[in-house]
């Protein structure tokens, strides 16, 4: 009961994690990448994105 007494008095504190290496939880992807966006290597989907992405650059010119 002394921890729930010490709750009810002083509340509750919320904090955030420990900043660490900002790279440490990141995710390395293809995405960007000059041939994904142009859809030359060979992937169909990345072929059929790269065509809706061209026409959506060509949309308003």
């Amino acid at each position: 009961m002394d921890n729930f007494d010490e709750i009810l008095e002083g509340g509750i504190v919320f904090r955030s994690s420990p900043k660490g290496d900002p790279k440490e939880g990141k995710v390395k992807t293809k995405a960007k990448k000059k041939k994904y966006i142009t859809g030359a290597h060979g992937s169909g989907s990345a072929k059929q994105k790269a065509k809706y992405r061209e026409q959506r650059a060509n949309r308003h010119k």
